[in-house]
């Protein structure tokens, strides 16, 4: 059997035999990195085993994480390449764990993971040459999304010569209700959160202090061959009922996930419909959307349940998107539905053609209550960041010495 590696082209992965990948991780607010990982780890084998740590150990060695351990296990079941979830996976990877689940090898992104203790998580495997690395996603990790989220600018879904540049510092202004700051924000804690009810605006994630190669947030470059590679490619067949959903589905969640699942149920072929920036910023509006369009597009493609994407949809449902798609249902959730310009109810031609449906997925989880949670815990998640950035810069010196001093050997 051939598989196709990064570049497209054609590579042996076992003749005869079905190759089983192993990845583990937290899988913390899970984002297209993750996915665009999972989905290079799934190309070296058949299957995609994924194990997840559970809440207890990601506190002791990393820091609280975003999401309960159920949430995240759920997550990451609704990825499209991932074919078994193995919960409450051991920090520290074992060859007992891989031999246990009949997997060949581990595979894990090219930068460095440790225990409280500042251990190589996968030195074992390592050691047994049962390891193998694919490249991080730049432009995107937990860090920079809580970030952002802190924040409280506009500046990470601009348009024009600045729209993929990512804020540091007081580097450039912030905005409320679009009009330029020369100071951050003054973000409001809620009164249970400890410290101060008020604060300035986090900079974690993009502090131009950061010196961790793996911690520092870098530039998310969009291109066609990352949609293409995200994308089934699949149309739908002439006698599929095709389910058409819009929104934001901003920080992509299991409130999202949930929606999506029930809303497939309902058809053959469920096709998303994401709004472009500023019109989730109309609608939503604060610094919303935390993920620009390009990001939001690949972590709704990354969904086993969405077969298509279109980029850009229109925020009232026209007659011409459902006689183009061919739209036999429109669902929409629980959430509050804006009115479009002119006070139109976005729903009024599906509704009006006998295709709507209102839907319950049983999840209430929305983007805001994520930003709720971080906001809330905000000092927890700063100090866990700068733990582990503080174990990653020693780990990243020892390592460039040991380089120099092979190549000066």
């Amino acid at each position: 059997m051939e598989n196709k590696n990064e570049n497209g082209q054609q590579q042996p992965i076992g003749e005869g035999k079905e190759v089983r990948v192993w990845c583990d991780g937290c899988y913390d607010m899970v984002h297209f990195g993750h996915a665009n990982s999972l989905r290079q780890a799934k190309a070296l084998g058949h299957k995609l085993i994924v194990g997840i740590h559970n809440d207890a150990d990601i506190t002791r060695n990393k820091g609280p994480p975003v999401f309960t351990q159920e949430e995240r296990y759920k997550m990451v079941r609704g990825i499209k390449w991932v074919d078994e979830v193995v919960e409450d996976a051991p920090y520290v990877t074992t060859l007992e764990t891989l031999d246990k689940y009949d997997c060949d090898f581990c595979v894990h992104g090219d930068d460095i993971t440790l225990t409280a203790d500042g251990v190589d998580t996968y030195h074992l495997v390592k050691k047994a040459l049962r390891y193998k690395e694919v490249s991080r996603t730049a432009g995107v990790s937990t860090t920079d999304l809580v970030g952002r989220m802190l924040l409280l600018t506009k500046n990470h879904f601009k348009q024009g010569e600045q729209e993929y540049e990512v804020e540091k510092d007081d580097a450039l202004p912030c905005y409320t209700n679009g009009i330029p700051l020369h100071k951050p924000l003054l973000i409001q804690i809620p009164s249970h959160a400890p410290a101060c009810r008020y604060s300035r605006s986090s900079q974690l994630g993009q502090d131009h202090t950061a010196r961790s190669p793996w911690t520092g947030c870098s530039q998310f470059l969009p291109t066609t061959q990352k949609i293409i590679q995200f994308s089934d490619g699949k149309p739908p067949k002439p006698t599929d009922r095709i389910v058409y959903v819009a929104g934001a589905f901003d920080l992509f969640h299991v409130g999202h996930l949930d929606f999506l699942e029930k809303a497939r149920s309902y058809g053959d072929y469920l096709i998303v419909g994401l709004h472009t920036d500023p019109v989730v910023n109309q609608y939503k509006g604060g610094n919303y959307p935390i993920m620009n369009l390009h990001e939001r597009v690949l972590s709704v493609l990354a969904c086993k349940y969405v077969n298509e994407v279109v980029i850009g949809a229109p925020y009232s449902v026209t007659a011409d998107l459902m006689e183009h798609f061919n739209v036999g249902l429109v669902c929409h959730g629980q959430t509050h539905i804006a009115l479009d310009v002119g006070n139109i109810d976005p729903y009024a031609i599906p509704k009006q053609m006998g295709k709507f449906m209102l839907i319950d997925s049983g999840n209430t989880i929305t983007t805001e209550d994520i930003v709720d949670r971080i906001i809330r815990h905000r000092l927890e998640f700063e100090t866990r960041n700068q733990k582990k950035e503080k174990k990653e810069i020693e780990v990243y010196e020892a390592m460039q010495k040991v380089k120099l001093a092979q190549k000066s050997g």
